[in-house]
């Protein structure tokens, strides 16, 4: 019992498949895409080099903890923290607002709309601190075997959190905060989990914590790719072997377990386990037709946006006002985000955020050029399944940018790529478009999640964002920790 498959190549399943190889298994990886990453990816284009989505993140502790679980003397690529974390414009407005990670700079920015702000920012941080501290190992990074064990686990929290689990981010910004500017550019952390500042429970507030004084937020020399290389050579080194433009479309089975997984071509992936990467609700929707996980079902579950990016090459520097990290908003937040989730705003004003590349990694752009990534979030597929109007989109957002930077960016585009909800359902296997999973509310978290071992085929176990504990990349990190110690509880190691 020592033969793996798994199926995907996302940061969860490229550190899964190193943390069991270094227990003696043997891994083999299959991958739909051409190259691996999943939505760590990247695009080359025109001379131009994006990332295709995570731009930076935070916890860096938890790459440290996989590298000296698998035995690696450094980690094959190179962390930068941000000092700047980055900027965010409101629609109407001249001022920028820079997001520094130093409490005494990031003062300054507020104190004509925010009265005694570093004070009131210290109690915030203070306070979202003592709660991830206090929650961290008692409640994120565990299995569950059933959802009693979770909801006794959090019966162990300390009360004096409850409100925490009854409030939304914005009313707890609300008790914080006054100035407008203040709470919308700090609840913006909602936007990181793909949801609402008004839909996401207070508890998120812990990654204010993380940013501003925990760990920091960090991005990676040579661009985030630089992770998915450098696993994939450590992969290499370890005899996993990895296959792409390979997709599972089926399964065999016997006596309650999986033999096999088919691909599109009919070839059968033997293994004595099986390690799913794609989204834990959509794989078995899809593959193992589940009545739980029938489309009807998954319509009703909680489902993040959707990504609509795009991918720029500019014949032209941006200025100095342009940093790495930028977020435009417009003057109508509330409205904006109770309505975008289910396309019920038009997107001429959007919210979006740009991401230059080339400030931070020069060699992603030509000379004199700039390699620049844009994020809208958007409704999922179940609300807006037609994107013939992906131009008129695209569009309404580069005359934004060019209306707030004062660069009229189109006339400098030299390269352009655009991916709708549409190419993300289609290239990663993302239910309806939803780019990071399931959502995080507090029905859909810990031991409501789906979980990461199959209800019915005891050899069969899920690892990433839409299983414990949740998205995002320290997460993914975190789920091929949690699915490796189930696995190796059950099997044990397989040392020779």
């Amino acid at each position: 019992m020592n033969k793996a498959l798994i199926i995907g190549s996302g940061l969860g399943a490229m550190t899964t498949a190193m943390r069991l190889a270094s227990r003696g298994y043997k891994v083999q990886m299959v991958e739909k895409h051409h190259q691996p990453g999943g939505r760590l990816n990247q695009l080359k284009k025109d001379g131009f080099t994006f990332d295709l989505g995570p731009t930076f993140f935070s916890m860096t502790y938890e790459f440290e903890e996989f590298r000296k679980d698998v035995g690696l003397e450094k980690l094959p690529f190179t962390f930068r923290d941000l000092d700047v974390l980055y900027s965010v414009n409101f629609r109407g407005s001249d001022k920028r607002y820079v997001i520094y990670r130093d409490l005494d700079k990031l003062a300054e920015e507020f104190e004509e709309v925010e009265p005694n702000f570093r004070e009131k920012m210290d109690k915030f941080l203070t306070s979202a601190g003592k709660f991830f501290h206090d929650t961290e190992y008692l409640v994120l990074k565990r299995n569950y075997d059933s959802l009693f064990q979770y909801l006794m686990t959090l019966l162990r929290v300390p009360v004096k959190y409850s409100p925490k689990l009854l409030r939304s981010v914005w009313s707890e910004m609300e008790r914080h905060f006054e100035s407008r500017e203040v709470k919308e550019i700090f609840s913006l952390v909602a936007f990181f989990l793909g949801a609402t500042p008004f839909d996401t429970p207070a508890i998120y507030t812990i990654l204010s914590y993380t940013e501003l004084v925990h760990d920091g937020y960090h991005n990676v020399v040579g661009g985030m790719y630089k992770i998915v290389d450098g696993l994939k050579k450590e992969l290499d080194k370890a005899g996993v072997e990895m296959h792409f433009n390979t997709e599972i479309v089926d399964y065999k089975q016997s006596n309650g377990e999986i033999t096999a997984m088919v691909d599109q071509n009919g070839n059968e992936w033997e293994a004595d386990l099986f390690v799913v990467n794609a989204d834990a609700a959509w794989f078995r929707h899809q593959i193992f037709k589940r009545k739980k996980f029938d489309e009807p079902k998954m319509d009703k579950l909680k489902w993040t946006l959707a990504p609509f990016t795009m991918y720029l090459g500019l014949d032209t520097k941006l200025p100095d006002h342009v940093p790495l990290h930028n977020y435009f908003l417009g003057d109508n937040f509330k409205e904006y985000s109770g309505k975008i989730f289910k396309n019920a705003i038009k997107l001429e004003k959007p919210y979006y955020y740009v991401n230059v590349v080339s400030k931070s990694d020069p060699e992603s752009a030509p000379e004199g050029c700039e390699s620049v990534f844009v994020l809208c979030p958007v409704p999922d597929m179940r609300f807006k399944p037609d994107w013939s109007d992906r131009e008129e989109v695209a569009n309404s957002i580069i005359d934004d940018i060019s209306k707030r930077i004062g660069v009229d960016v189109s006339k400098h585009i030299v390269s352009k790529t655009v991916m709708t909800p549409v190419e993300w359902r289609d290239d990663f296997n993302l239910y309806k478009g939803s780019g990071l999973g399931l959502g995080h509310d507090l029905d859909q978290i810990g031991g409501f999640r789906p979980k990461n071992y199959d209800e019915k085929f005891g050899n069969v176990f899920y690892v990433g964002a839409s299983t414990v504990p949740g998205t995002g990349l320290p997460m993914a990190v975190i789920s091929s920790k949690l699915v490796t110690e189930r696995i190796t509880k059950k099997y044990g190691s397989v040392h020779t």
